[in-house]
């Protein structure tokens, strides 16, 4: 048997990496294993998410994010050189859309500064890569997950390789493959959900007469709902005449263009197919992301059609929530018990995101009662308050961890903000980098930092000259906010999160 690790994870996806990274940052030994011999390229996430984004932002991914977009946003250009396609009205006022209703307004949100970046999924899986190479993580391509066995303290881990059968003992085993995930039915997890109803085509494609499918934006007609653009050959496809028969048998030109000649109504024609994928409105939901030594994160605990491009960033937040939390029970610095909070806290929000794109499929549908919804939907958004807590829904930013606080902000994760001013001014993402804690502390001749001090060493603490003193996790989720001059409740914030409590069980609970 190998040397033992103390975390495997399977799968090298966005998700599987960024665990990796989180566990890594933390001093867990991981090795990461992927059934893919490379990195897939196929078209899937178009974009990233506030919460994702800033996820990788607080692990210095933050140029890698910037220049990603820069590519992103030149292609952009270029298609409307090539097409005559106007990118510029909706963008400058609207950040986003409910079921293709792009009315989502900037000047409506309360946090309109944290944003989606366009940044695809090939993009970001090799961003990723590399900062798992630069921490020296280990990545195994070509390994398929054959079995394992839990014991009471570990896992046995078997897989099948090209060059061989591997077999390893690790501490946790993470899996991080996926929606047909291999981990979640070896261990028995139920996934209970909604089967599927329909087609979605993801794809790049050469069309003959790419200006008879403007303009861009969500065209839903009578066969369904298609979108061509803002990127070269682009095109998305709503199929409302059911599932596929066999997802998985390969995409053909001759089957884009049957699809899409039918919902547009236009006479196209495909010249070329680069790649091509099918989804369908699958949505299904794990029964808890923590299964004995066995964890799920992202789509291994949930999937949900991909209106609004929120899976992605619901997976990377999975793993942020999860790396420091499995990294601190492996330490020994918190109990067992912590691991709870972390199906407790995700699998809500998990669930809030399935309702909605269930909600959105509902009103996609080509038939005049779901128009007619469509229609009162729309104009509800034209209300700021509405068009908030769609916003805010769409983007994530409405996440909340029950941590049984009456004050609004603790539970929220915090965005990225100068700490101090002028030019002693940090950003709090930049104290954040090596996924430490952070205090920032405003009580009286620091207080609050001699009280974290004396409790643990994990949490960096930063004098701030104005308050409210806050606790924040190293998942950006504020675990304590102070009361004017008082430290109250900051020693149950550290108990539960950072250091146990004597008896050796942690003091607070999400959703307790």
């Amino acid at each position: 048997m190998e040397k033992q690790v103390d975390v495997v994870v399977v799968g090298a996806g966005p998700v599987g990496l960024l665990t990796a990274i989180e566990l890594t940052l933390s001093g867990v030994r991981v090795l990461v294993l992927e059934r893919l011999v490379a990195a897939s390229m196929a078209i899937k996430a178009m974009s990233l998410g506030p919460l994702g984004s800033e996820a990788l932002q607080r692990r210095g991914m933050a140029a890698a994010i910037a220049a990603a977009e820069a590519r992103s946003l030149a292609a952009m250009k270029q298609f409307a050189e090539q097409t005559g396609a106007d990118l510029r009205g909706r963008s400058s006022k609207f950040s986003g859309h409910f079921a293709g209703l792009p009315l989502i307004r900037k000047d409506a949100q309360k946090e309109p500064e944290r944003r989606a970046h366009a940044v695809d999924q090939p993009s970001l899986e090799a961003m990723l890569a590399d900062r798992a190479r630069a921490l020296g993580i280990e990545v195994r391509r070509a390994c398929d997950v054959t079995s394992f066995v839990q014991q009471v303290d570990g896992v046995e881990v078997e897989w099948a390789s090209p060059t061989g059968a591997g077999h390893l003992r690790c501490s946790y085993l993470v899996g991080c493959d996926g929606g047909r995930s291999l981990i979640r039915k070896m261990a028995g997890f139920e996934f209970p959900g909604t089967a599927p109803s329909l087609t979605f085509y993801q794809v790049v494609a050469e069309i003959d007469h790419p200006e008879r499918l403007l303009p861009i934006g969500w065209n839903r007609t009578s066969g369904g709902v298609f979108s061509y653009g803002p990127f070269p050959g682009r095109l998305f496809m709503l199929d409302f005449s059911g599932p596929p028969e066999d997802r998985q048998s390969p995409v053909t030109a001759e089957e884009i263009e049957a699809v899409l000649c039918r919902i547009s109504g236009k006479d196209v024609h495909v010249k070329a197919l680069e790649s091509g994928s099918r989804w369908t409105d699958n949505t299904r939901l794990a029964d808890s992301y923590c299964r004995g030594r066995v964890l799920l994160a992202g789509d291994a605990a949930h999937v949900h059609s991909p209106f609004g491009g929120q899976g992605m960033s619901l997976g990377l937040v999975d793993a942020a929530n999860l790396g420091w939390k499995l990294a601190a029970v492996i330490r020994g610095d918190m109990p067992e018990s912590l691991l709870d909070t972390y199906t407790a806290e995700r699998r809500p929000i998990a669930e809030a995101v399935l309702a909605n794109t269930r909600a959105q499929v509902a009103i996609l549908r080509p038939d005049p009662q779901a128009g007619a919804m469509r229609d009162i939907v729309a104009n509800l958004m034209q209300f700021d308050n509405v068009n908030r807590f769609i916003g805010e829904m769409m983007s994530g930013l409405s996440t909340r961890y029950d941590l049984g606080s009456e004050r609004d902000e603790v539970g929220r994760l915090i965005g990225d903000g100068p700490i101090g001013d002028g030019d002693t001014a940090v950003s709090l993402y930049d104290l954040m980098q090596d996924g430490m804690g952070v205090l920032l502390d405003a009580s009286p001749e620091g207080a609050a930092s001699r009280l974290v001090a004396a409790s643990t060493q994990k949490i960096r603490c930063v004098a701030v000259d104005r308050g409210p003193s806050m606790l924040i996790r190293p998942d950006a989720c504020i675990a304590w906010e102070g009361e004017e001059n008082s430290t109250d409740g900051l020693e149950e914030a550290l108990g539960g999160w950072f250091t146990p409590k004597r008896d050796g069980r942690s003091m607070v609970r999400s959703g307790q």
